[in-house]
């Protein structure tokens, strides 16, 4: 399926890969990209909120 969405690749160890898996088979996703999407989608809300809340420090593992 055509798309003009913008594309990237992104590599992920062995673990990461698997929590991506298990997060597309438990929220019924249809692929991985959709998954991997809806992952992002939610890190970029938590970031957000974070930086509306000043006293909030992101931490980096």
């Amino acid at each position: 399926m055509a798309t003009t969405r913008p594309r990237f690749m992104v590599s992920v160890d062995k673990d990461m890969f698997k929590e991506i898996e298990d997060f597309r088979f438990e929220g019924r996703y249809p692929t991985r990209s959709e998954a991997t999407t809806e992952l992002i989608r939610l890190g970029l809300e938590v970031i957000k909120k974070q930086k509306m809340q000043p006293d909030t420090k992101m931490s980096k593992d």
